[in-house]
């Protein structure tokens, strides 16, 4: 059975302590990659899998690793699982990989990454470190996906590129209905986001 410890380490940052609508963090790329649902799903899965692995990886070495030097050492780690991201992205999703550009590759300085690993991985054992990467990747992948659903949806009509809203509704074929470009720009992303960290913050008051 999971302890208390790690239940909380993996279901608070779904919710109660979520690192995107909370803690603030991981704003940039959730802003930049969130146009279409696809790349916002692969983003979140990159995400997810690298700060487990790397909560893992320095758990494992904590003990060993030399105070003085403890920020490079995540750093190497963090790096070299980024690369290793970034290659099976470009062997098998290129086209994903070139939506995502420069973004995959700054992960490595992503605020939730560095955060965790100096704030729980360096203290805690593998198990409640590996709970918490799950919990924070996902944390950050289900905002990248609600924000990036209603983009493309109301953007362009589509999710994941297949039309959604039949070509009967726009008003070109006579119906009344109209894509809003303006979900397109980068600006929507930011409103959109601070939308979801309003509804958020009502829906949790009391719990907090």
């Amino acid at each position: 059975m999971l302890s208390k410890k790690t239940k909380e380490a993996f279901w608070g940052p779904l919710n109660i302590n979520n690192p995107v609508v909370v803690q603030i963090l991981g704003i940039c790329s959730a802003l930049a990659v969130t146009v279409q649902l696809k790349p916002a799903l692969v983003m979140g899965i990159s995400v997810t899998i690298i700060v487990a692995l790397s909560n893992v990886v320095i758990s494992l070495i904590r003990k060993s690793i030399p105070m003085r030097i403890r920020i490079i050492v995540q750093l190497v780690v963090v790096a070299a699982l980024v690369t290793i991201v970034s290659e099976v992205l470009k062997a098998f999703a290129y086209d994903v990989a070139m939506q995502l550009s420069v973004y995959i590759g700054l992960i490595i300085t992503n605020c939730i990454l560095m955060g965790r690993l100096e704030a729980f991985a360096m203290t805690n054992n593998v198990g409640e470190s590996l709970m918490d990467g799950l919990g924070n990747g996902f944390g950050y992948a289900w905002i990248l996906v609600v924000v990036a659903f209603v983009r493309e949806l109301l953007g362009s009509g589509k999710i994941l590129g297949y039309q959604i809203i039949p070509d009967s509704w726009y008003i070109a074929n006579g119906g009344l209905y109209e894509n809003c470009g303006m979900m397109l720009m980068p600006a929507m992303a930011l409103i959109l986001v601070g939308c979801v960290i309003w509804i958020h913050r009502i829906a949790n008051e009391e719990k907090k």
